[in-house]
């Protein structure tokens, strides 16, 4: 067997290629990266060989020793499928944490997206909270990403609007939602500040920008972005119909969320 072949392999090129046709990765938009264990690895490669050693502005040593499938910097979701060796590639985390060994992919001189540092910041503070965490993801999901241009952006009115517009909602992220300023893409500082928010949601709105989610795997993380992305989009379409006249009320979601044995978060709903 190699990389290619194997069931991690293919889901990740099937979920980058699935945020493409949702139309949440124009161009190079968007980022994925999954962590893996070493014995899934030695599977399919051997470890020893290492292809290039590429720096990185962010000291990862807390995930030294890590391996990681990631997609590349300037590369487009549309391309990953059909040609993965040049725009994904495999990586692990040097002991010093501020170089990579790439074994596997990002041909002809390429390298890890640039969110790369938020992303290992994201890794790093879910891992803390929980041990079965794998992937985070980062999109330009549409309609949330057209919300934070009308909407409320405090946590605590946004997340109850996307709990309102669809039923599943609040079971599949009864944490809600978190936001963060507007910062510069692909800085340490936007890294720190999604990191800070990443230690008890697991989606984490930039606005006019996209969206972060994490998750245990990708269909998960998939799925929560989706959930989401689709409550969005139904309220876009609530707002341009003449705004509500009936929702779903407080009652309703606590009687669903004791239904369903998941916790609001604290202080979210009356």
């Amino acid at each position: 067997m190699n990389i290619q072949e194997t069931t991690f392999f293919k889901a990740f090129c099937n979920t980058a290629n699935n945020m493409y046709q949702h139309g949440w990765d124009e161009r190079n938009g968007g980022n994925i990266t999954l962590l893996l264990e070493k014995e899934e690895i030695d599977q399919v490669l051997d470890t020893t060989e290492v292809k290039r050693v590429i720096p990185m502005i962010f000291d990862a040593s807390e995930l030294a020793g890590k391996y990681f499938l990631v997609t590349g910097s300037g590369k487009y979701f549309k391309n990953v499928k059909e040609a993965p060796e040049k725009n994904i590639g495999l990586i692990r985390v040097q002991a010093n944490g501020k170089n990579l060994d790439l074994l596997w992919g990002l041909e002809d001189g390429a390298v890890p997206t640039s969110e790369l540092p938020s992303h290992f910041m994201s890794h790093i503070a879910r891992l803390k909270v929980d041990d079965r965490h794998r992937v985070v993801m980062h999109c330009h999901a549409t309609h949330l990403l057209a919300m934070t241009f009308t909407h409320d952006l405090t946590e605590k009115a946004l997340t109850r609007t996307l709990w309102q517009m669809c039923t599943e909602c609040l079971v599949v992220f009864p944490e809600g939602v978190s936001v963060i300023p507007w910062l510069v893409p692909g800085t340490n500082e936007i890294g720190e500040a999604t990191a800070e928010k990443m230690a008890y949601t697991r989606l984490v709105v930039w606005p006019f920008h996209g969206i972060y989610g994490s998750g245990h795997d990708l269909d998960e993380t998939f799925g929560l972005i989706e959930t989401a992305e689709k409550a969005a989009e139904v309220y876009t379409y609530v707002q341009a119909q003449g705004g509500a006249k009936q929702c779903i009320t407080d009652k309703n979601l606590l009687d669903l969320a004791k239904a369903f044995g998941v916790t609001p978060r604290a202080g979210y709903l009356n």
